[in-house]
């Protein structure tokens, strides 16, 4: 059991991954995307488990023939293979009609090369049953050697197209679009070790035609290679398909406002502040706790806001060469940071002065801030309507959002 569980863990890892998306997989089945998906997951799934030593001997003995396993084995990678190819070729898009021909094109040829692995096994003699090492000791043997090399042959087309497919997607990808290029970038690097995979049985095959044994590269340096290959592709393909749901979306966008949420939810009313939330409450549920805390904070330093940092500010990032948008959420930002220096400022003199004198109204806003006092407006300044998310970036990011709260301090 332990030979096998470098290939065990990373198995049993991708059926949890098959099983948390199995609803969405099922909504989505009519989806030509989702189907691949699937059988890329499946195909990935068995061949950990029955790659691995014990279950190979396992196999072996129920069917009663010494090797069985190789065969099944090198077909279901072979399958995997034309499963990551018919999946890159489903998200590059193009005219449909040219998807489905080179999607039937693939199936074709890598369902051809499966049915040629098995025939090639019956028509060879592999009498001595090998549990790692098969490659190797039948490496000169008549239609098995063949069947080793079509297998190999099959799976270094599919992972090489598929490494450099993702690769030059992945040039092409937008910023903006993390999830798919987080995606991309999982697939490249699983496609890498799958080549470092391949590299090492290529080489310890070409050894044992020399008369040289580097069997060590086939039976120790390859399986993990492998492993994390499967593990890494399957786990690229599906993070793109969590990435693009309304969850993840939810728990990016409540990530992303932490920094506004933790400066302004000292200024939020304390009903807003204290509704309970349990460690199971939805994620959607917290986004909205979230947002309210935040847009409760806003509307409490209304009357801390100046609109000359706002101008000051905006002058500022368009010196920079930013567009107007973002100017725009940079002047925000920097509004509302200076309004929490100017507030929090304010509380401290106040706490201060109400020690100094012993007051009975302790803790009362009396509005004494030792020079620091809300302005007089004949109507609060508000913010220009930015997505929260934005102004959370810059409020966090912005080096003038920085500077405008510093002086507001200092003030």
């Amino acid at each position: 059991m332990k030979s096998g569980l470098i290939l065990y863990v990373p198995g049993a890892l991708l059926v949890l991954i098959l099983l948390v998306k199995a609803p969405t997989l099922r909504r989505r089945w009519d989806q030509p995307p989702m189907r691949a998906v699937c059988a890329l997951l499946v195909m990935g799934c068995l061949v950990l488990i029955l790659a691995a030593p014990p279950t190979i001997a396992a196999v072996n003995r129920f069917t009663g023939v010494a090797n069985f396993s190789a065969p099944l084995v090198f077909g279901l990678i072979t399958a995997f293979s034309g499963s990551c190819v018919v999946l890159v070729l489903q998200w590059g898009g193009g005219p449909p009609a040219v998807v489905r021909r080179a999607t039937r094109l693939t199936v074709a040829v890598y369902g051809g090369v499966t049915v040629a692995i098995v025939v090639l096994f019956a028509m060879g003699e592999a009498p001595v049953e090998r549990l790692r090492d098969l490659d190797t000791y039948y490496a000169d043997t008549p239609w098995i050697r063949e069947m080793i090399v079509c297998y190999l042959l099959a799976h270094t087309v599919g992972s090489s197209a598929l490494t450099v497919l993702t690769g030059r997607w992945l040039r092409r990808t937008h910023p903006s679009l993390r999830p798919l290029r987080t995606g991309l970038a999982l697939i490249m690097t699983g496609g890498l070790l799958d080549l470092g995979y391949l590299v090492a049985k290529w080489t310890a095959l070409g050894a044992r035609w020399s008369g040289r044994d580097w069997d060590g590269l086939s039976t120790d340096a390859a399986p993990p290679l492998a492993a994390g290959a499967a593990l890494m592709v399957a786990t690229g393909f599906i993070v793109p398909l969590v990435g693009g749901s309304a969850t993840w979306r939810d728990f990016s966008e409540y990530r992303g406002l932490h920094p506004l949420w933790k400066a302004l939810r000292g200024f939020a009313a304390s009903s807003v502040r204290t509704v309970p939330l349990t460690w199971w409450s939805p994620v959607g549920i917290r986004l909205i706790h979230r947002e309210s805390v935040i847009d409760d904070g806003i509307l409490a330093l209304a009357r801390w806001f100046d609109p000359a940092v706002r101008r000051a500010a905006y002058e500022a990032a368009r010196g920079q060469g930013l567009s107007e948008a973002r100017a725009e959420v940079v002047a925000d930002a920097a509004m509302l940071a200076a309004a929490c220096g100017r507030r929090t400022a304010a509380a401290a003199a106040e706490a201060d002065a109400v020690t100094e004198a012993d007051a009975v109204t302790a803790g009362t806003d009396t509005g004494f801030d030792g020079g620091s006092v809300p302005l007089r407006h004949s109507e609060p300044p508000r913010l220009s309507g930015q997505p929260l998310t934005a102004l959370a970036r810059e409020f966090r990011a912005s080096p003038i959002v920085a500077a405008a709260r510093a002086a507001a301090v200092r003030a």
